[in-house]
């Protein structure tokens, strides 16, 4: 029996008999339940969406231009901005035409491609995370190790790390899709190809996929975040034991700002994780929102929390403005 599905989204199709299933495109829908809220949404994502991009190209073209920001603290937030630039640009601008145009199709392999590089550079975003912690806490518990420990050539090799661990973590990811067949339907509630979200879609056991799914993100996001704790507790036991009260003022501002990106990324992160897993009560429309936010969320607030609580960025970027005026 051959059962074959048609829509008039461009060529979907979805062709299944006793013997093989062949999946051509899927369908993004869009937050299920805020249809009518699309438009209002895609004014705010939009909103978050340009600040991101602006944000974080300010950041890697001071870091750039200015030879004084060659330093390991800067050189982490130059990756972290560029991390961002790429997170935003992979999920929105196919979000946004959602939003404005309704469903909008999306072939296997372009639906794979998506999943691959959102998951491998939110793995890369935690990982630079934790080398700025172990960076500040070189700088405050060991200072006289700084920069023999933090050369150029760690730094360069840092970059590498991120970007094999990510690939090395999402690839089984995307090989453990590609054994999956497909004999349901070809419709993804959601505004963008996401793991879980394509598994579930299938019609054989998906159990390996979110064992998977789950024990890597403890193992990569959530080691990163309990080395990081660790890392901020050393820190904080250092600050006090400071005779100074100027050298603690000190010593907190610049590690304010890495607190807050840290707290805003782990905490939306780890609540859409847990709750989209296990938060079986919890309706689709608020998991959705909350996974379209804690992709967006970081990458814009990043560069202004920065801007604020950082003297030396903040400052190269006044002056960046002034000079282009």
């Amino acid at each position: 029996m051959e059962w074959v599905a048609e829509e008039d989204f461009g060529h979907l199709s979805l062709t299944s008999n006793s013997t093989s299933t062949q999946l051509t495109a899927f369908l993004l829908t869009g937050i299920p339940g805020l249809e009518g809220f699309h438009t209002w949404i895609s004014i705010l994502f939009s909103f978050m969406y340009f600040l991101a991009l602006i944000g974080n190209v300010l950041v890697m073209i001071v870091v750039a231009w200015d030879r004084s920001l060659h330093e390991p603290m800067y050189l982490f937030l130059a990756m972290l901005a560029l991390n961002d630039v790429l997170l935003c640009t992979v999920t929105v601008p196919k979000m946004l035409l959602i939003f404005w145009k309704g469903p909008s199709p999306s072939t296997f392999s372009a639906c794979l491609t998506q999943m691959f590089f959102v998951h491998a550079l939110f793995l890369s975003e935690s990982a630079v995370l934790l080398a700025m912690a172990f960076d500040r806490y070189v700088a405050i518990c060991e200072p006289l190790h700084y920069v023999t420990l933090l050369t150029g050539s760690l730094i360069g090799k840092v970059g590498l790390a991120v970007m094999v661990r990510s690939v090395a973590v999402v690839t089984p990811g995307v090989l453990l899709i590609l054994r999956l067949h497909f004999c349901r339907t070809n419709i993804i509630h959601h505004t963008y190809c996401e793991n879980m979200g394509i598994a579930k879609l299938a019609c054989n056991n998906i159990s390996l996929n979110s064992i998977y799914g789950l024990t890597a993100a403890l193992l990569t996001t959530g080691l990163d975040f309990v080395l990081i704790f660790l890392s901020y507790w050393l820190i904080l036991r250092t600050v006090f034991q400071l005779p100074s009260r100027e050298a603690r003022t000190k010593a907190f501002g610049t590690c304010g700002a890495h607190i807050c990106v840290i707290l805003i990324f782990y905490t939306l992160a780890f609540f859409s994780l847990f709750t989209h897993r296990f938060g079986h009560h919890v309706p689709r429309h608020t998991l959705i929102f909350l996974a379209n936010l804690y992709l967006l969320m970081p990458p814009t607030m990043n560069p202004i929390v920065y801007g604020v609580k950082t003297k030396e960025i903040r400052m190269r970027v006044l002056g960046l403005c002034s000079h282009s005026k």
